[in-house]
């Protein structure tokens, strides 16, 4: 937990030197010292509430796969998100890209969520390998009908609304907005290491975990929901960006162990400086088109990693 409080001020301290003109470029103005500001409070919350939604759902799904992204929530969520900003579109003439409802945002992660869940069951028991499918799948229907509702806005709507179903922070959130995802965040990580005693029971048997006490049933809901109400929010705040979820309970279970409790606490610091890193990086690569989303990078790198968990999960792929 130590390194990874050190690594996100490190990684604060690096986004706020870095502007437009690369390295070393203090802000000038106190406007671009409060963009700067913003854009790291947003990089800091949607990377703590991947990361720690990751840990919950490798947790409920006894599934080392198990991932935002994977399973569909971040489509989902943005599915809701795009189904309201169209609705009110459809009521008002005027696309109001960043101001949608949070409500819509939560249903559409929940609901992904226990589609997933419960196309995958069979006989009261979950395939490892089962689950994933049916997650990619249902995460592929997802962001197809979210394109397909992004198609059916207008000009200026579409082309703000493609750059950020790819995932990239936003310079328009508003203090407001980010406070209350922050709060909701925050919240949801202190249930979620306060819970870490009952995740680890959990991953015992479900009869030895009853035995010592876990009441199961209330602990996978629990989950459930904390899961999609911090997904929700980094969809609001982001749109969808994938692996962070993924990659980074990995990361730090190689370097802290599995203990539930710590492993909480550290992804969260991870996940935010992992995010704020990423935001850096964009900002100092040029591709002569404009900022690189940072769903973009996460994919990039945590698609390898993805594959590279799943040879070494499938039988006879440790070797």
């Amino acid at each position: 937990m130590i390194v990874a409080a050190v690594l996100l001020v490190l990684a604060v301290v690096l986004r706020m030197l870095v502007g437009p003109d690369g390295i070393w470029d203090l802000p000038q103005s106190g406007a671009e010292t409060d963009l700067r500001q913003m854009r790291i409070g947003s990089g800091v919350i949607v990377g703590a509430a991947l990361a720690v939604s990751g840990v919950l759902l490798q947790s409920l799904l006894r599934n080392p796969l198990a991932s935002p992204a994977v399973l569909g929530l971040t489509s989902g969520a943005s599915l809701g998100v795009m189904i309201s900003i169209y609705a009110g579109f459809l009521a008002t003439g005027a696309v109001v890209q960043y101001e949608p409802p949070a409500i819509s945002a939560l249903l559409g992660s929940m609901g992904t969520l226990g589609l997933v869940y419960a196309i995958a069951q069979r006989r009261g028991a979950i395939d490892p390998v089962t689950l994933i499918l049916v997650g990619v799948i249902v995460s592929l229907i997802a962001g197809a009908l979210t394109m397909l509702v992004t198609h059916l806005l207008p000009a200026g709507g579409l082309a703000a609304s493609v750059q950020w179903t790819l995932g990239a922070l936003n310079d328009d959130v508003g203090w407001p907005r980010l406070a209350l995802v922050g709060i909701v965040t925050l919240v949801g990580i202190g249930i979620s290491a306060a819970l870490g005693s009952a995740m680890d029971a959990s991953a015992l048997s479900d009869d030895e975990a009853r035995a010592v006490g876990v009441r199961l049933g209330a602990l996978r809901i629990v989950l459930f929901v904390l899961a999609g109400t911090l997904t929700s929010g980094t969809v609001l705040l982001a749109g969808p960006i994938a692996f962070v979820g993924l990659v980074v309970p990995h990361l730090v279970r190689l370097l802290g162990g599995p203990s539930h409790r710590p492993l909480v606490i550290a992804s969260a610091l991870t996940g935010g400086a992992l995010i704020v890193l990423a935001d850096a990086l964009v900002r100092v690569i040029d591709l002569g088109a404009g900022r690189m989303p940072i769903g973009v990078l996460t994919a990039l790198v945590g698609g390898p990693v993805f594959l590279v968990i799943l040879l070494r999960n499938r039988p006879g792929g440790g070797s």
